[in-house]
């Protein structure tokens, strides 16, 4: 789900109906939230890593974009950066891992121009449920917890 001006709905919204949103903490595990699409399908919290590279941009461009990439989309837990790649991470309200990965792959490019990101080509995606990622996190060998939030380099 994503957010836009207050007072509209969120693209793609048409249809469906909000049954309950809960509050989503620091600790990457956010609050229980269930969306019912129009299609009777409820909608399910998906964890995204999204991988970027190419050419070297300068370190302080890099980390504005991904500031004002995180200020675009607020659901962004965090990114990592270098000079010539980028992960970024965070939560996707979607019906199934179908729809999670397709907007997952139209973000870089969606918001290339209004952030001024580098001209960088997705290189990696992980889109797995919640519950995956609380069980890899309890095995120790998942995703550690995006801690601390925001946009640091790597």
């Amino acid at each position: 789900m994503r957010r836009g001006r207050p007072g509209a709905l969120p693209r793609g919204t048409a249809g469906r109906t909000l049954t309950s949103v809960g509050t989503a903490g620091t600790d990457d595990r956010p609050g229980e939230r269930t969306e019912t699409a129009a299609s009777g399908a409820p909608s399910r919290l998906w964890h995204i890593t999204l991988s970027v590279s190419g050419t070297e941009a300068p370190l302080g461009e890099v980390r504005r974009a991904l500031e004002q990439l995180a200020h675009d989309h607020p659901f962004l837990l965090t990114s990592r950066y270098a000079n010539d790649h980028a992960e970024i991470r965070y939560w996707e309200e979607a019906r199934d891992l179908h729809d999670a990965a397709a907007v997952a792959l139209r973000l870089w490019g969606e918001h290339r121009s209004t952030a001024r990101l580098p001209p960088w080509e997705i290189v990696g995606l992980e889109v797995i449920d919640r519950e995956t990622y609380h069980q890899r996190v309890a095995e120790g060998y998942g995703p550690l917890p995006a801690t601390p939030v925001g946009v640091h380099p790597f």
